[in-house]
């Protein structure tokens, strides 16, 4: 039967991926729709696995989005899958499982690696409620979105390339404070994995003189609104 399966690949280590997901891409899948189609084909040679992909990204989604559904609904399976973690996860997917919804497609998700989950729990930040904001714009609208991050009471997290890390923390810390918390993940799941904890001064100074590189996860401490009306108060 015909069904677009999401199929959550390592963030880092390779050890983290399913036997299902593994067994959905070398026996389910006729084809793998892949972010990056040299990354991905890396992740299939180390497991053995041989199956003909099909490039689907930001660049292209649009425009491939009709073709793959129509395989689909003519009976393939495909198995869609991000450079590293869930798809549609500030990656390409929304697109494509909203049109198979609409066209009476079976979507089927896997359970698996994404960046943000480690990144939160890791944190000691509380974990009960929190918002996920995902990448914050470059440009246009980007204060106008921290100035609403700011008033958030849960814990608020983030995604960040390592060349913007220290122009937004600084950015956070003059809307939301340089005393609140925050906690920086780097290189989830590798050799190499960092997670600094501190106020956002605190971190700032860390990080001011290294070099950065690496997918990086931000999580911060949302508003305390009791100790804040009590500061205002004093």
């Amino acid at each position: 039967m015909s069904k677009l399966f999401l199929v959550p690949t390592p963030i880092g280590n390779l050890e983290d991926i399913t036997l299902r997901a593994l067994r959905i891409l070398k026996e389910e899948a006729d084809l793998v729709v892949a972010e990056d189609t040299r990354k991905t084909g890396q992740l299939l040679k180390h497991y053995g696995i041989n199956k003909p992909m099909a490039a689907f990204h930001q660049h292209n989604e649009h425009r491939m989005l009709q073709q793959l559904v129509g395989r689909i609904a003519a009976g393939e399976c495909m198995a869609l899958v991000t450079d590293a973690g869930t798809p549609a996860i500030s990656d390409p997917g929304f697109l494509l499982v909203r049109a198979c919804i609409t066209a009476n497609i079976e979507v089927e998700c896997l359970p698996g690696p994404t960046a943000f989950v480690p990144a939160l729990v890791n944190s000691g930040l509380p974990a009960d409620r929190f918002v996920f904001e995902g990448f914050l714009p470059h440009k246009k609208g980007r204060q106008k979105r921290i100035t609403a991050i700011a008033q958030q009471p849960y814990t608020i997290i983030l995604y960040e390339s390592p060349h913007r890390l220290i122009k937004t923390l600084v950015q956070l810390s003059e809307v939301l404070g340089s005393s609140r918390k925050v906690s920086v993940a780097r290189e989830l799941t590798k050799i190499y994995e960092e997670n600094i904890r501190g106020t956002l001064e605190e971190v700032i100074t860390f990080y001011k003189n290294k070099e950065i590189k690496g997918e990086i996860v931000i999580v911060v401490e949302g508003k305390n609104i009791q100790k804040d009306d009590e500061q205002l108060e004093d």
